[in-house]
């Protein structure tokens, strides 16, 4: 695959598209610390991985309207509140999704008049996971739908997922949104637990983060299937499969 820009991308807090609000992105962090196990016997340290921690740093414009910047984040919650950055909007390009409290809200205006906002969210329990997004940014369904095809992850493997939902706008009874996989991109079944996010009844919002063992396995290809009475669903999916074991919950 060829070099890529930054052109055309997403980003998500929580409820709310502020792709259009943000400016840029200073910082998408995904780190772990690391513990100091030198013994005597050794002539160089030794360390071994400790807890993961992670976070976005980002600028936003000042955008005074109802569901933009200023309003959403002027509340500083004290809550957690889950963030995804989306590189481009194509099933399966990388997408970071991360939980973590937001911290400060800082405006900076400019000899020049700009007026922006720097923003930061430092992660809480999970760190920042990178995975693929398993829709086309933000995907809009107008009924219960179940795709022909899915993604392909080239392999299946045993080390267990996680997944982040975005849920902006739901029109009727309910919304349910699953993550299935296959082995032939023919039959597809719910990867197992199943890995179903709650329904989102209609007029509501969500964002949700669901995981299955570091033991389970997740075949070759995957897809979202929404289930459920509803006449326009808004969301977005970053899914995360492991490469490796030991991935901490």
């Amino acid at each position: 695959m060829a070099k890529q820009s930054g052109l055309g991308d997403n980003f998500y807090v929580g409820v709310f598209d502020l792709s259009g609000d943000t400016n840029s992105l200073g910082a998408i962090t995904s780190s772990r610390a690391t513990i100091d196990v030198t013994g005597i016997d050794k002539s160089a340290i030794e360390r071994i991985h400790g807890i993961k921690d992670g976070g976005f740093e980002f600028t936003t414009y000042f955008n005074p309207s109802a569901g933009k910047a200023h309003p959403v984040l002027k509340a500083l919650p004290t809550t957690d509140v889950v963030c995804s950055y989306f590189r481009g909007t194509t099933q399966g390009k990388p997408a970071a999704s991360c939980i973590g409290k937001q911290i400060n809200y800082d405006p900076v205006r400019s000899d020049s008049g700009e007026f922006t906002f720097k923003t930061s969210v430092q992660g809480n329990g999970y760190g920042l996971e990178w995975g693929v997004m398993l829709t086309d940014g933000i995907r809009t369904d107008t009924s219960a739908t179940s795709p022909a095809t899915g993604y392909d992850t080239l392999a299946s493997a045993a080390f267990g997922g996680q997944a982040y939902l975005h849920v902006f706008s739901v029109t009727g009874t309910s919304v349910t949104v699953t993550i299935e996989d296959s082995a032939d991109n023919i039959t597809f079944i719910p990867i197992a637990s199943p890995m179903a996010f709650a329904a989102v009844n209609g007029a509501a919002t969500s964002t949700q983060r669901i995981f299955i063992s570091n033991t389970s396995t997740i075949r070759r290809y995957v897809r979202v299937k929404t289930a459920g009475t509803f006449s326009n669903a808004q969301f977005a999916v970053n899914f995360v499969k492991n490469a490796e074991a030991g991935v901490v919950f």
